[in-house]
């Protein structure tokens, strides 16, 4: 690896348990604070409405390195939903980011010097739902992170294998052979 990373992207998806709605598929950059992932996370510091962004905190007074921001990619409309955001998944997040710092996967040494930028979805039927499991919505956000930041520091999937699946794998929401969602 190098000992530079100014623009490391990654993503993951990881299903809920059955029937609860809490699927997570984090997208995140990761990069030098002085390069353009930096940049990026100086100007997303201002709050839009309806799109609250936060940092990754374990608990007050309890900031993760490297630095985390964490965008919903969907248009915030309820308190409900916001208590997810800062709840579960902002604590699941955090031990995700901590706990790749802990495994290697980011070089302790560069935790001061990176900074992730995390766009995160929640289905909005959650902020609804009576009967969700908070600990489902916890658990596939941190597996997705966990998932994501290791394929962003170790820059996978390569170009080898995406240019291998290419005919070979589907998107999940569109197949080009019928025009119709495999879902």
């Amino acid at each position: 690896m190098s000992d530079t990373y100014w623009f490391r992207t990654g993503e993951a998806t990881v299903f809920s348990s059955e029937g609860q709605g809490t699927d997570a598929m984090p997208e995140i950059l990761i990069g030098d604070v002085k390069g353009p992932a930096g940049h990026a996370f100086a100007n997303l510091m201002g709050q839009t409405e309806g799109h609250t962004r936060m940092f990754a905190i374990r608990a007050c007074n309890q900031q993760v390195r490297p630095a985390t921001i964490m965008v919903p990619k969907v248009t915030i409309k309820s308190s409900a939903y916001v208590n997810l955001l800062g709840g579960p998944v902002q604590s699941a997040v955090a031990d995700a980011v901590i706990d790749s710092v802990a495994d290697g996967v980011i070089p302790k040494d560069k935790a001061n010097d990176l900074c992730i930028i995390a766009m995160l979805w929640i289905d909005p039927a959650c902020a609804t739902n009576a009967d969700l499991d908070r600990k489902d919505l916890y658990r596939t956000n941190y597996e997705a992170m966990k998932l994501a930041i290791q394929r962003a520091m170790s820059n996978s999937p390569s170009i080898d294998e995406l240019i291998a699946n290419r005919h070979k794998i589907t998107h999940e929401m569109y197949d080009p052979e019928t025009g119709e969602s495999q879902w």
